[in-house]
């Protein structure tokens, strides 16, 4: 590991608006931002661009990135200490550990912003769209939490869409370039590191808004098998560092 990663592990176990791997959190987040104020996670948040994005355009609402790798989380919270955002937090944690840290109702909206799109077939069970992952969202939700997806890539975007659309769930906003017409709201004009390296190439920005607002049983993942992978085709464990 590099010295600046070792520095920035370091220096984040003495930011108060870090969280690594706590106990006891479950519905006492109100009591680590001393309000009421609604709940937004940022998953897979990186260096939390979004999460403090947001929390400069809401300030009467609370927001948390949540992401394994401390050194990303470091420039986040630096950022957010420098601005005085109290309501802005980091959480380092896996992503499918997320129960373990909210109560349920706790949380009121979830942004995944250009996370990892897994984009081999075998792989599909990691992406964060992906039913087992919404259904860990379903249960630390209110009812009409929303769900915010950006991201380069195509496939994601389209993989999103055919969930959305197998679990009969209620979609909001279906965007396949939200800046073709030059009038992004302040909310997606919000712009992350890995926004900026536009790594799918793909040269537009996809935009999915959703509500889990149906059961999403398990059997029906069978059909998602057969859209992208077939079966001949074997995906991995569920294990991994998200």
């Amino acid at each position: 590991m590099g010295q600046k990663k070792l520095i920035r592990f370091e220096a984040i176990k003495g930011f108060d608006n870090v969280l690594e791997y706590p106990k006891d959190m479950q519905g006492n987040w109100k009591n680590h931002f001393g309000n009421d104020n609604p709940v937004t996670l940022e998953l897979a948040c990186g260096k939390g661009e979004y999460s403090v994005g947001l929390g400069r355009l809401y300030p009467d609402r609370n927001f948390i990135g949540i992401d394994l790798k401390g050194n990303r989380i470091w420039r986040g919270a630096k950022t957010a200490i420098d601005d005085g955002l109290t309501n802005v937090a980091f959480l380092r944690s896996h992503i499918d550990k997320i129960t373990d840290y909210f109560a349920p109702g706790e949380v009121h909206e979830i942004w995944i912003t250009f996370p990892d799109p897994q984009l081999r077939a075998s792989r599909m069970k990691k992406r964060l769209t992906y039913p087992r992952f919404l259904r860990l969202y379903q249960q630390i939700t209110t009812p009409d939490a929303t769900i915010n997806l950006k991201t380069d890539s195509p496939d994601l975007y389209n993989f999103t869409k055919a969930v959305i659309d197998l679990y009969e769930l209620e979609i909001l906003v279906d965007d396949d370039n939200i800046y073709a017409k030059g009038d992004a709201s302040a909310e997606l004009s919000i712009k992350t590191h890995y926004e900026g390296l536009d790594i799918a190439g793909s040269n537009r920005i996809h935009y999915l808004k959703f509500k889990l607002n149906k059961e999403l049983p398990k059997e029906k993942e069978a059909i998602l098998k057969e859209m992208f992978i077939g079966n001949d085709e074997v995906m991995e464990d569920d294990d991994d560092d998200n």
